[in-house]
């Protein structure tokens, strides 16, 4: 029982040294830190010292650099000051200088100048006493002479000037007749084809093709027999029943289709028959020829013609120019100039009769060469026709300048029946040659449905596919068409281009 005070009393001094121990190790501990925080902040602030210390030194040291730098500008700018000031001051002095020489130039202008009235005076006092000698020696005063003068030079400028306006006349004559040539030639070139395809060419049915060979003949004798003996060509080529006559001479290919129509109907082909319906052919077309002739000169009112004129006026039946008829053209241009004559107060009979001859030369104008105006003024004036009527021939296409009234009537008496409608017309052959051609144009395109040439030619209409060609294609399409036909055809007058799209949709109720 003894012994627990003791125990108690050791642990408490245990526990009181235990306490006093832990606070003097807090406060060390606490000491320790707060040294090392005071050493920690002594080295921070030790640093930034020396910072700060160096950003000084760098300040100070661009602060030294840009003095210099400006030192260094404001000197050169000092130095170029001053050399713009010696430059101003060189270029015063200069100033001076051009100034005071301008000074001493002026005082010899001065100078000059005086001495150069002087001299002008003098020249203008000569110079009146040689116009006073002048006039003494020409005895005219000086106006007189002026007027003179200004008169001859007039008279040579006109002079001039008409030369040089019949030059210039002269040469856009040259160049137009030139031009001229040129367009004509041209047009030639593109329609000559067409031309002699229809002028020289006649074609005769066939009843079978198994006549062709027949109309050959064995090795081709037939054939030969019958070019030699009218002078045409006979063309059998693949065209089914059908045979072509070729020849430049009308009257030879009329006479040349008549005996060959013969022979087909009659059957017996050999050469001995040839010439025989030949020969036959030709008393009956002279017969013929000789009739026209003597009727169109009848009706005209000159039954008393020559006999070969005659047959020329009737050989002219054969003749076809531009689709027309050369004697029935005659005849019509006869009445024409007739009454155009008649009703103006000229001579009715010489425009008549020279209205029935203006195409006269057309009968031979294949074995002749030159104008057929021309050539037939040639056979009229051996035939002895009218001087009037014969220049009234030549005249009419204007080879020869006409200097006659009834000359003036016959070329508008041949103008008028050349353009009346429907008097030049189209074969058949090249008016369906044309429709086929503007439809075969627009079929080339995409999209074609349809195409029609209605309206003899002057209209093309074209159905269209409403699911490849819009509202749009179709403005385009007629375009192009129309451009295509212009480039690639010749017609006459313009041709109407239509497009048609329609769209239709069909339903049923039932």
């Amino acid at each position: 029982m003894d012994s627990w005070p003791l125990v108690a009393a050791v642990g408490l001094v245990i526990a009181g040294l235990g306490i006093t121990i832990g606070y003097l190790l807090q406060v060390w501990f606490t000491r320790r830190q707060h040294k090392l925080l005071t050493l920690s902040l002594d080295a921070e602030l030790k640093a930034l010292e020396d910072k700060q210390r160096e950003l000084i030194v760098e300040a100070r040291r661009e602060a030294n650099k840009l003095r210099d730098e400006v030192e260094r500008e404001i000197k050169d700018r000092r130095d170029e000051v001053l050399a713009t000031e010696r430059s101003l001051r060189k270029r015063e002095q200069g100033l001076d200088r051009r100034a005071e020489s301008q000074d001493n130039r002026e005082d010899q202008l001065r100078d000059r100048e005086s001495s150069l009235d002087e001299r002008l005076q003098q020249l203008e006092k000569a110079h009146q006493d040689q116009i006073n000698q002048l006039e003494r020696i020409a005895g005219m005063t000086r106006s007189e002479a002026v007027d003179r003068l200004v008169a001859q030079t007039r008279q040579e400028s006109r002079e001039q000037l008409s030369q040089i306006v019949r030059d210039s006349e002269r040469e856009a004559k040259e160049q137009a007749d030139h031009k001229a040539r040129w367009l004509i030639g041209l047009a030639l070139q593109r329609v000559a084809s067409e031309h002699t395809s229809v002028s020289t060419v006649s074609v005769v049915a066939l009843p079978s093709d198994e006549m062709k060979g027949r109309l050959i003949g064995r090795e081709g004798r037939n054939i030969r027999a019958l070019e030699s003996a009218t002078g045409v060509d006979l063309i059998v080529d693949d065209t089914p029943e059908t045979v072509v006559l070729s020849c430049f001479d009308p009257v030879r290919r009329e006479i040349a289709r008549n005996a060959l129509t013969r022979l087909i109907e009659d059957g017996r082909i050999h050469p001995t028959r040839i010439e025989e319906q030949v020969g036959k052919a030709r008393r009956e077309i002279q017969a013929i020829i000789k009739a026209e002739g003597e009727r169109a000169s009848y009706d005209v009112g000159f039954p008393n013609l020559h006999a070969d004129l005659i047959n020329m006026l009737g050989r002219l039946r054969y003749r076809q120019s531009f689709g027309q008829n050369v004697l029935s053209h005659s005849l019509e241009v006869a009445f024409l100039a007739g009454t155009m004559a008649s009703e103006a107060g000229g001579d009715p009979q010489t425009a008549r009769f020279g209205g029935l001859l203006h195409d006269i030369g057309k009968a031979i104008d294949h074995e002749v060469e030159g104008p057929h105006a021309l050539i037939g003024a040639e056979r009229c004036r051996r035939f002895d026709v009218p001087e009037a009527v014969a220049h009234a021939v030549e005249a009419h296409h204007f080879e020869v300048e006409p200097h006659s009234f009834e000359a003036f009537v016959v070329a508008a008496a041949d103008a008028i029946s050349a353009s009346r409608p429907g008097a030049r017309r189209e074969t058949v052959e090249l008016f369906v040659r044309r429709l086929e051609e503007l439809e075969t144009i627009a079929n080339s395109f995409d999209g074609i449905e349809k195409s029609y040439a209605v309206q003899a030619g002057r209209e093309l209409r074209i159905a269209v596919k409403p699911e490849e060609i819009d509202e749009l294609g179709a403005l385009r399409l007629s375009r192009d068409v129309a451009a295509q036909i212009k480039d690639t055809m010749t017609y006459p007058g313009q041709i109407k281009v239509t497009v048609i799209r329609e769209t239709r949709s069909v339903d049923y109720a039932k």
